[in-house]
């Protein structure tokens, strides 16, 4: 029987006093916590599964409170979520959510949130997100042809893929990050309209996905990624990822969740 199976992990990283990630996996939620061993999960395929990271605007009040606000909706939308314009209507949901909540609260107000994920249909696979959260395509795990997991490949051969739309402007010569974004949920004083980025594939057996925040991004270099994803898989390829981005200085809260469609 074909499944799908999640294997997520939420961190505050080295330098942040909290986490302001949250986590929706299908009615699952995480909000603001800390898991170091990675969680998993599976689902049988067929009804909607959303799968996403929402990683709360630093720099401004309640990020988790916005972050969580948006995942949780999207727990309840998500066996709804069954085409791309019902993805679009959501995040616009979830937009109007972040700000009604910040005009019901003060020292709520200007709270914002980027999102990420996929929407997993029986046959179609739907990939969004608002802001510089991620989703990337990746490829399978198991060792080249030679048994080096890290062995020389062609440039064609790479395993990752970015399928989401980074909203940020573009990049000054010789800089790879940025933490400037261009929209988000909520996050400004008053109410702004988003434009989602939204796409459908055909879902195919062996699929693998990869949806973080930039907290593994922007520290841990794609080739760092390819490797470990190339090399394992699950909870260990999770673990490994999570591991990088604490090597790398644990700047920033790191949410990692690990999709695979088997059958």
């Amino acid at each position: 029987m074909p499944y799908i199976s999640v294997t997520a992990l939420s961190h505050p990283g080295l330098r942040r006093e909290h986490n302001e990630d949250s986590l929706v996996v299908g009615p699952w939620t995480l909000c603001g916590t800390v898991t170091e061993n990675p969680q998993t999960m599976a689902f049988p395929l067929g009804r909607p599964l959303v799968v996403a990271v929402a990683d709360g605007i630093g720099g401004q009040p309640a990020g988790e409170v916005a972050s969580s606000l948006v995942v949780r909706r999207l727990a309840l939308f998500g066996p709804a979520l069954d085409g791309e314009e019902a993805v679009r209507d959501a995040l616009g949901m979830c937009n109007h959510a972040v700000y009604a909540a910040a005009d019901r609260a003060p020292e709520l107000s200007t709270m914002g949130t980027t999102v990420a994920g996929v929407v997993i249909l029986e046959k179609e696979l739907l990939v969004f997100n608002v802001g510089d959260s991620r989703v990337i395509e990746v490829g399978p795990a198991g060792d080249d042809d030679d048994g080096d997991p890290a062995g020389a490949r062609a440039a064609t051969d790479d395993t990752l893929h970015q399928v989401s739309v980074d909203d940020s402007p573009a990049l000054p010569q010789g800089r790879r990050t940025t933490s400037i974004i261009t929209q988000a949920l909520g996050g400004a004083p008053a109410f702004s309209a988003i434009t989602p980025h939204v796409s459908a594939s055909s879902l195919t057996p062996g699929t693998r996905m990869l949806v973080c925040s930039d907290g593994l991004t922007d520290p841990v270099l794609d080739d760092e990624i390819d490797d470990i994803l190339r090399a394992h898989d699950g909870g260990r390829a999770v673990f490994e990822l999570w591991k990088a981005a604490m090597a790398a200085g644990g700047p920033d809260n790191v949410t990692i969740a690990l999709v695979s469609v088997t059958g």
